[in-house]
């Protein structure tokens, strides 16, 4: 069945693509959608130029859709998302013959500006842990499970998505690692220390057992039903207990990374342990770190050298 771009129906070529970045590249659900929605983008713009067929676009329209974005105000790193999304789609769409050539091959998004992840000050990170133990003290399963997921998240550098994915047999606590399933479908295996081994016993021993039922099955971190925690519940535990650090930035999980990525580096590991470490496929994704690290150099030189 064709729709009216004289092209196999939309929906079911999304879906197919849907299906291929699933089980060919490995994506999760989650940039699935986010390659989805930039295509959806793409797709009404296209419709509100008159209806340009999939099978006729030309670099000019991409281009045109490019600009068309930034002048909604849409950010550069989104753009750059959604370059990046036709790219791969057009790609796929033309290797499988549902378009006749791709349009997309010299596509090129406007540079990204390189932000400087926002990251806690070491003494910050502690006191945040200090206020999730403190919480804990009253017994409460969920408070138990907030301060055993931050502090694997500070202590591995682990992504929150990768954390609630965990099961209990992923935890190795005899040589204190933990098995991760990274993008990709990539395991590695992240070393964690005495004080999130501390916080994870205490998690399994007192508070998994209370919330535990039938449905759980060998799910690591649990909400208050038995259900597995999910990376919305995580979020929201480590704003909760960041606001009652007064000199810490408002950072969710991914923050929390940022911040062992960065002291690693301070503390003299070597940049490609924490590549491998955080799972990274380039050193260049891992080098923003070393920026973090010299900004924060620069500023404490500026603040205490009195020829700065």
């Amino acid at each position: 069945m064709c729709d009216r771009w004289g092209m196999p129906d939309l929906p079911d070529l999304l879906d197919a693509y849907a299906r291929h970045l699933r089980a060919e590249r490995g994506r999760s659900e989650h940039t699935i959608r986010a390659y989805l929605g930039d295509l959806a983008t793409l797709t009404a713009f296209l419709d509100a130029q008159g209806g340009i067929p999939l099978g006729e676009v030309t670099l000019r329209d991409l281009r045109a859709w490019l600009a068309d974005q930034t002048g909604r105000g849409v950010a550069r790193a989104t753009i750059a998302r959604r370059a990046a999304a036709a790219r791969t789609f057009f790609a796929w769409a033309t290797r499988t013959g549902a378009v006749p050539k791709d349009p997309a091959l010299r596509l090129v998004a406007p540079k990204r500006v390189k932000s400087l992840p926002g990251v806690l000050k070491q003494g910050e990170a502690t006191s945040l842990l200090d206020v999730a133990a403190v919480a804990a003290d009253d017994g409460d399963p969920i408070s138990l499970r907030d301060r055993a997921a931050l502090e694997l998240l500070y202590a591995s550098g682990i992504r929150v998505g990768e954390l609630v994915g965990l099961d209990i047999d992923d935890v190795d606590f005899a040589a204190r690692v933990v098995r991760v399933m990274g993008k990709g479908a990539k395991e590695r295996r992240v070393p964690f220390g005495e004080p999130a081994e501390r916080a994870l016993r205490e998690w399994l021993d007192a508070g998994r057992p209370r919330v535990v039922t039938a449905q759980s099955g060998p799910a690591l971190l649990l909400g208050r039903r038995g259900r597995r925690a999910d990376a919305r519940q995580i979020r929201e535990a480590v704003h909760r207990l960041l606001a009652h650090v007064d000199t810490a930035p408002d950072i969710g999980p991914h923050g929390l990374r940022h911040s062992a990525a960065t002291h690693l580096l301070e503390g003299g590991a070597d940049l490609r342990l924490v590549q491998e470490l955080l799972g990274h496929s380039s050193l260049a994704t891992t080098q923003i770190y070393t920026h973090v690290s010299v900004d924060r150099l620069r500023t404490t030189y500026e603040q205490a050298h009195p020829r700065a």
